[in-house]
């Protein structure tokens, strides 16, 4: 596969998944400030999702919300991650399948409908959410049953995981930067919203019977091997595409990819979470970050850099 096709059909999958993690910490968002949360940051959370919000007041959620869906000046509003994935599928159309584009384009086009900021202006962002959310599922959808199982698909998965892995350390990072002491009595329904965020809420409950706390909710987002979300599941379905790409690699460059992600899975794998206050696990998570980080530095340098 050329190296440029590798890269955009990778890209496409970080800025899909990227959207996608966004829209649902909105959702939750906007739902917990209707309840009256009184640890919401919204200037937090344009700190880490906006380019161009710092000006933005944060007491005005349509106007936040406007910045992080609509705002094209944003680079990393909802808009801006749906145009970047179109543009890279436009450039790969040979290499996928036509109804991947064909969902892709009809997302873009969706995103971009004046009616659906309607919804907005007249204080349902719920609905709004919800609509473009459908569609991120179709599109994950059709990519599951619609794209064939070669190496486009390996380095699509690789790049959703790689999203998805740090758009979880950046959810649990928000929370505690709002001052929560993980040693202080849990307050079930701001943590709650967290899990919410994540879609982990459900599986959340059943594995720990019912029992919300802060120490438990980081084990459930770093390291439930269940959980889809979590970082260690992440981290493996990774690991587990690379491998599926050995036999059409560059021996050196596989070696030296395949050390980097075994590196950031054992981090996760054998860390002492039963040990870390909340200062630690803020550490643990810029680590993580930085070996995420690690990873996608070694796949442009020893695979997008050039044919393999």
């Amino acid at each position: 596969m050329l190296s440029r096709v590798a890269e955009s059909v990778f890209w496409m999958a970080r800025y899909m998944e990227r959207s996608n993690s966004l829209l649902r910490l909105l959702r939750t968002y906007y739902i917990a400030s209707q309840d009256d949360m009184q640890d919401l940051d919204w200037q937090l959370l344009l700190r880490t999702y906006s380019s161009n919000g710092q000006e933005l007041n944060s007491t005005l959620t349509n106007t936040i919300l406007q910045n992080l869906i609509f705002d094209r000046d944003n680079d990393a509003s909802v808009i801006s991650n749906i145009a970047r994935a179109r543009e890279n599928a436009r450039a790969v159309q040979d290499n996928m399948a036509k109804e991947v584009w064909q969902c892709l384009n009809d997302y873009y086009h969706l995103i971009r409908d004046p009616q659906l900021c309607k919804y907005l202006d007249s204080g349902d962002p719920v609905t709004m959410l919800d609509i473009l959310l459908r569609e991120a599922m179709l599109y994950y959808g059709t990519v599951d049953t619609m794209m064939a199982r070669g190496e486009g698909f390996n380095f699509l998965n690789i790049g959703k995981f790689l999203e998805r892995a740090a758009q979880t350390t950046y959810a649990l990072q928000i929370k505690l930067l709002t001052g929560y002491e993980m040693t202080a009595p849990s307050e079930t329904t701001s943590w709650r919203y967290v899990l919410y965020s994540l879609s982990g809420y459900q599986l959340y409950i059943k594995t720990n019977r019912g029992n919300i706390q802060p120490e438990l909710v980081a084990q459930h987002a770093l390291l439930n091997a269940d959980f889809p979300h979590s970082v260690f599941y992440c981290i493996k379905q990774v690991n587990r595409y690379f491998q599926r790409l050995k036999s059409d690699s560059p021996e050196e460059s596989f070696q030296k990819i395949d050390f980097i992600i075994g590196k950031a899975l054992n981090m996760v794998r054998y860390n002492e979470m039963n040990t870390l206050n909340q200062a630690q696990l803020l550490t643990f998570l810029y680590q993580i970050q930085r070996e995420l980080a690690n990873i996608a530095n070694g796949l442009n340098e020893y695979y997008f850099g050039s044919n393999y």
